[in-house]
């Protein structure tokens, strides 16, 4: 066996981003929701409900993400306590994301130029997106009701490719939920988030796969292509509000969710050069005799070697990694050979 030491330059590190989309399948819209009603009944039911591709049942069922209500002061939902006022899963909820996102306890949602007190989430799960969400591949449409309460729908998407600088906060970069499809933003109402009194419609976190919804927003009564939905949440205190089943509705009825998940993948490429007075003598212990000496006279001064793997061992002799190359490689002293060998993590 014959061993070279690397030298600087042969080794590369490289990285390149790999886009997919999130859903089972690699489907590229989400177009069919389910809940599973084992869970909905359950007691994680009262803070957040799983959607399924398919049914829940299923043996290809897989959760895609979950949606949940939250409310500053807990309304919407049924109190744990009478004695403690407001101490119910909507609050606890909205505690939660807002110490994810803002990392204060104390701290309020605020959507464009409105404060937020209660909002809707969807949460990817962690298996679906990998690393990161795509910024620019959300598309979501929302069906809801007019104010002559005829069907409504609602399409959004967020603001990445129009933005002039991106926010970041304790849950990563910040995007806005804006209204419109992908490479469309609609230029009515909230065109950039900002301009309805109601704020924005949300935020698009593709560090932590979350997307919050403005709550008040969706509420709001249709204008155009770019109103509310009249979501018509409930904010009685003490109250079922089923807030989640009112946005899994909307998002089913809706039918169409697009989203790419982006993953960087990080490479080593490693050169390893085998010049031509280099590993021409083979290894194979059947090549020599007891003593040492070439067994053939024509490979004293004609060598041939065939190499069919590329070893990478550290200074202790110990193996790291094996290359196996497709074919077998003949090597002499009239030939060079350069393998090159890339090992993602």
């Amino acid at each position: 066996m014959s061993f070279k030491r690397f030298d600087p330059q042969d080794i590369v590190i490289s990285a390149e981003s790999v886009t997919a989309p999130v859903w089972s399948n690699s489907a590229i819209t989400l177009s069919t929701f389910f809940t599973s009603s084992a869970q909905v009944a359950g007691a994680s039911g009262a803070y957040y409900y799983n959607v399924y591709q398919t049914a829940s049942d299923d043996a290809t069922a897989a959760v895609q993400f979950s949606v949940a209500y939250g409310d500053i002061v807990g309304s919407g939902s049924l109190h744990f306590n009478l004695a403690v006022s407001g101490a119910s899963p909507s609050k606890t909820i909205y505690g939660q994301y807002r110490s994810l996102v803002l990392g204060d306890e104390e701290g309020n949602f605020i959507f464009g130029n409105a404060t937020g007190s209660h909002f809707y989430v969807i949460s990817l799960d962690r298996a679906r997106y990998k690393e990161k969400l795509l910024p620019g591949t959300f598309s979501l449409v929302l069906s809801g009701s007019d104010t002559n309460g005829d069907g409504a729908l609602l399409n959004l998407t967020d603001n990445s490719q129009v933005a002039t600088t991106t926010n970041f906060n304790d849950a990563g970069r910040v995007f806005e939920v804006v209204s419109g499809s992908l490479g469309t933003i609609y230029t009515g109402v909230n065109a950039t988030g900002h301009s309805n009194s109601n704020g924005s419609y949300g935020f698009f976190l593709p560090d932590v796969g979350v997307i919050i919804l403005n709550g008040k927003a969706l509420d709001g009564s249709s204008a155009g292509s770019a109103g509310g939905i009249n979501l018509g949440t409930i904010r009685t205190m003490n109250t079922e509000g089923s807030g989640s089943q009112k946005i899994f509705d909307s998002i089913a009825k809706g039918a169409s969710f697009k989203l790419n998940s982006e993953e960087t993948i990080s490479s080593n490429f490693v050169f390893v050069r085998a010049r031509n007075a280099e590993f021409n003598y083979s290894s194979n212990p059947s090549n020599t005799t007891g003593s040492g000496e070439l067994k053939h006279d024509v490979m004293v001064n004609n060598p041939q070697a065939y190499a069919t793997s590329v070893g990478l061992y550290n200074d202790n002799n110990d193996l790291l990694a094996t290359a196996k190359l497709s074919r077998p490689l003949l090597k002499d002293f009239t030939k060079e050979a350069l393998v090159r060998i890339k090992l993602d993590f």
